[in-house]
């Protein structure tokens, strides 16, 4: 079976380095190419490779000690008639799509005989759209598992062919859970496509989603501000949700002030009683979790923060260096 791979971001790479192994240990599975989105500027405005383009590179060394060609790739910067007569040139059989960040038409698909599906990290149908796992996150979920489902006309609104459950501890941020996410879908796809015969029956007996669909949008820059009247717990899973991107941040004056880890303060803990004042309120300290910031409801422990210009730093250390911290508010 031969499968084009289309993924962008670095969540996607262990999906491809599987289907990559798959080839090389002749499990059913020819790697006929990868689409990526096309090189772009990054740092200091130079064009660099997406995550499964630089990684691609990298399995073509081990490819050509096996024997294998090199992979090959494909970065249209649409998906119009030119692309589609490059991917139909690889005779692909199934496109299997991860975070590619492009909607594939009905022409694009009629290419592949078997088909397409594509990996969504969340329990479809909740959380449908750009950010499911930030979603689940700010959700305060306790648990979340990735889809392999059907490529439909509607976005991630496919039929289940495959499922993976897991229950998540609450101290995850998007960076481990996306990690997480990328290994157990690199599982669940090798699984789905270890026999060519086996993946034509189970996807002939994919299942449609059940339940209402719950949607989540695009994150933006903006969306890290943080809002003290709400609790300490939704912000401290707003920390956690736009962790690495955007992060949280408050201010101080102008100063922009990011909140990198955090977490809500138990009631009494260390014998800490809060007075009653304004949320943003800078307290004081605990010397076992931080500085101490009054909420709308409950008070936020910050373990690690740095201004917008300057490095990371514990908060012991950042109290530091910090005269006049203690009793200000965040808020102002």
């Amino acid at each position: 079976m031969r499968v084009l791979f289309a993924g962008t971001p670095a969540i996607a790479v262990p999906c491809l380095a599987a289907l990559s192994d798959m080839e090389l240990k002749g499990e059913g599975v020819v790697l006929a190419g990868v689409l990526t989105k096309a090189d772009a500027a990054r740092r200091h405005g130079r064009p660099e490779p997406s995550d499964v383009s630089a990684a691609a590179a990298k399995l073509d060394a081990d490819r050509k000690e096996r024997g294998l060609p090199p992979i090959v790739q494909l970065k249209p910067a649409k998906l119009d008639g030119r692309a589609r007569e490059e991917a139909a040139a690889l005779s692909p059989d199934l496109l299997v799509s991860f975070s590619y960040g492009r909607i594939f038409g009905p022409r694009f698909l009629a290419l592949f005989p078997l088909g397409g599906v594509n990996i969504h990290p969340s329990l479809l149908p909740k959380y449908r759209g750009a950010s499911p796992i930030p979603a689940a996150i700010l959700a305060g979920e306790r648990e979340t598992g990735i889809c392999i489902q059907r490529l439909a006309a509607e976005m991630d609104a496919g039929d289940i062919i495959a499922k993976d459950a897991f229950t998540l501890s609450g101290r995850e941020t998007a960076l481990s859970l996306g990690e997480t996410v990328s290994g157990r879908a690199a599982l669940l796809l090798r699984e789905l496509l270890r026999d060519g015969a086996d993946f034509a029956s189970r996807a002939a007996a994919a299942k449609p989603q059940e339940g209402e669909a719950v949607y989540c949008r695009t994150i933006k820059k903006e969306d890290g501000l943080i809002d003290w009247n709400k609790s300490a717990a939704e912000i401290d899973a707003q920390i956690r949700a736009y962790t690495p991107w955007p992060l949280s941040f408050t201010c101080r004056g102008n100063d922009a002030l990011i909140i990198l880890e955090a977490e809500p303060l138990e009631a009494g803990a260390s014998g800490y009683a809060a007075p009653v004042t304004a949320p943003g309120t800078v307290l004081g300290t605990d010397k076992s979790r931080g500085i101490l910031i009054q909420t709308g409801d409950g008070i936020l422990a910050v373990s690690r923060l740095q201004w917008r210009t300057k490095k990371a730093l514990d908060w012991k250390s950042f109290c530091n260096g910090e005269r006049g911290f203690i009793n200000s508010n965040l808020s102002l």
